[in-house]
């Protein structure tokens, strides 16, 4: 089966578009969950230091 050159350069071209809606979407996805890792970080900072208050007092 003969396909034109051109319908190769759109192919690669729609893949391409399709790859970059794909990495852009992901990085939002591991942003949000590194704003949550983060915040788990917090809170388990925040609970080592109140259980260390209540061992000093």
């Amino acid at each position: 089966m003969y396909i034109p050159y051109n319908s190769y350069l759109l192919i690669v071209m729609v893949l391409i578009v399709l790859g970059v809606g794909v990495a852009l979407s992901a990085c939002n996805t591991i942003e949000g969950m590194g704003r949550d890792v983060e915040l788990a970080g917090e809170a388990t900072s925040e609970t080592a230091r109140d259980a260390k208050r209540e061992l000093s007092n």
